[in-house]
């Protein structure tokens, strides 16, 4: 969720309507006011709404709900003359090139700051922390166009922003406090994304910085937007929500060419939908005149059209709408939310536990009993902690991660046991005894079930320990068992057991073997115990996820 700063002097400003109106009116919007202070409201919206990440796309949400100034805001694009050359040599490492200049802007330092609060909220929410876009924003006067994107050398060298002395690019991902931060994005390429303008100057070496060249300040007047990624959608949302931003502080919008395409592109999407399916939505009956009035409310283009169709104009900056219902939602929204009748749903039903989360919470009242502490561990794992470490084959039935982004989260967990081995490596420099268990699914082909087990790190923990507590816990869960001789390479030979029920395996326990102690690098010796709950009475008998 992304918390935005509106200062009351600005937004007033934009919309023409005092404070504690727009306070009053602003969780009507579907946002939840987070604190309210003398100066600022802070006001947290859903990621799926980046326009409203910055004071002008609230003001102009705000203007339209109050019905200040409805309908289809217009965006006018003139060709700016200028263009961006492309490297084919970016299409393996960050391919997406998006642009815009944005011209007659009038900083003071809120709508400064309201400018890089989006940039870094797109960052986040659209961005997904740059990798998938990055946005530099620019002095324009400050540079000589046509401007060219490049898969530059790693030496290259200039000044970054808040520097002195120029840096190499590698230089800068090992001392810049954002090359530190961005730099697993870029730092496995051969060669780095660069920005120059027709004089070979940097303008930004993205996603990490821009140069110091090009710093925006308060005397700053047109603005070079760049908007660099991997996913053109992405990256086209990021320049509209800007320069539709712009555009609502005063600016004027131009294009670049890139590659013989104009960016951007403001116009609005056209779609029609039934007002019959919105009114079995939300329980109303509007008629295609009265909701496309509630849509002007919302800032869309709308009008009503033949056999009950209402044409809709979608903003270009609303990301957020793939399907009729997202427009009936905002027909709910103008239409407001404190208008419709309250009563009890005619769809009534009872609930009761899941029998998986019965057994799963008499389970943890067994354990909890005998004085073990509850830990929930990560559901992805990988190969070493789950097989070798513990010395077992790699199963065949394995559900692994198609794109994992770490070697250490590259399956899901097929047993509990490795991962509380896991958490007692961690905590080995804490006190003893350490006795922790854990309830929850594991995954093996496609199918979902659940298991418990535990683990006891002591120095005198042994086999009569795992097997007092595994026989009391089958005892407490009416688990009829019968116990032979294991051969699991986890555990101890001869200090080790299986549990069966009805002549099938169950469960195993006994003492952890010195190997696998070594692997987790644990000194003491450990009792543990592992049961699938599948076999517990009462369990559901259908596969696959309950």
């Amino acid at each position: 969720m992304a918390v935005i700063t509106l200062p009351y002097r600005y937004l007033e400003r934009l919309t023409g309507v005092d404070r504690e109106t727009i306070i009053s009116r602003l969780p009507m919007l579907g946002s939840d006011i987070e604190r309210i202070e003398d100066d600022h409201v802070d006001v947290e919206f859903f990621p799926n709404r980046p326009d409203l990440f910055s004071v002008e796309g609230v003001a102009r949400a705000l203007r339209g709900f109050l019905g200040k100034e409805t309908g289809l805001p217009e965006y006018r694009v003139n060709p700016s003359g200028m263009k961006f050359t492309v490297d084919p040599g970016l299409a393996a490492i960050r391919p997406v090139l998006g642009s815009a200049v944005i011209r007659g802007i009038s900083f003071d330092e809120e709508a400064i700051l309201s400018i890089m609060g989006l940039q870094e909220a797109l960052h986040w929410a659209v961005g997904r922390g740059r990798s998938k876009v990055a946005i530099g924003i620019h002095d324009l006067d400050t540079v000589t166009p046509p401007f060219h994107y490049l898969a530059s050398e790693r030496t290259r060298t200039f000044v970054p922003l808040d520097y002195e002395e120029e840096l190499t690019m590698e230089e800068i991902l090992a001392k810049h406090p954002k090359g530190r931060m961005y730099s697993s994005i870029v730092n496995d390429f051969p060669r780095f994304p660069l920005i120059v303008d027709d004089l070979d100057r940097v303008l930004s070496f993205p996603p990490i910085i821009n140069g110091e060249l090009t710093r925006v300040t308060t005397e700053t007047r047109n603005i070079l937007l760049d908007c660099t990624g991997t996913d053109e959608r992405a990256v086209r949302t990021a320049v509209t929500i800007i320069c539709t931003a712009m555009a609502e502080a005063g600016a004027s919008i131009e294009s670049i060419e890139i590659e013989g395409v104009r960016w951007p592109d403001l116009s609005p999407a056209v779609r029609y939908v039934q007002t019959g399916d919105c009114n079995r939505l939300l329980g109303t009956t509007l008629s295609p005149d009265e909701m496309a009035e509630l849509l002007r409310r919302m800032r869309y283009g709308a009008a009503g059209a033949k056999e009950g169709m209402v044409r809709v104009e979608v903003p270009c900056y609303r990301a957020d709408i793939m399907h009729d219902w997202d427009l009936f939602e905002d027909v709910a929204i103008a239409f407001g939310y404190d208008r419709f009748p309250t009563g009890i749903s005619p769809t009534f039903a009872i609930g009761k536990p899941h029998p998986v989360n019965q057994i799963g919470s008499l389970v943890r009242q067994v354990i909890t009993g005998f004085g073990f502490i509850e830990v929930i561990p990560f559901t992805l794992s990988n190969e070493a902690v789950m097989f070798t470490a513990m010395q077992r084959p790699v199963r065949d039935d394995l559900l692994r991660v198609l794109h994992p982004i770490t070697e250490d989260h590259t399956l899901l967990r097929t047993d509990l046991l490795p991962l509380l081995l896991e958490i007692c490596q961690l905590n080995r420099h804490r006190e003893l005894p350490q006795r922790i268990f854990c309830v929850g699914d594991v995954v093996r082909g496609v199918e979902t079930f659940q298991k418990a087990a535990f683990v006891s790190i002591h120095p005198a923990a042994d086999f009569t320990e795992a097997y007092a507590h595994a026989d009391a816990i089958c005892r407490e869960l009416a688990l009829p068992f019968t116990v032979r001789e294991s051969d699991d390479p986890a555990f101890i030979g001869g200090r080790r057991g299986d549990i069966l029920v009805n002549g099938k395996d169950a469960g195993v326990f006994g003492e952890i073997h010195p190997a696998v102690l070594n692997a987790f690098e644990l000194e003491h010796s450990v009792a543990a115990f592992e049961l699938d709950l599948r076999a517990v009475p009462g369990y559901p008998g259908s596969p696959g996820t309950p």
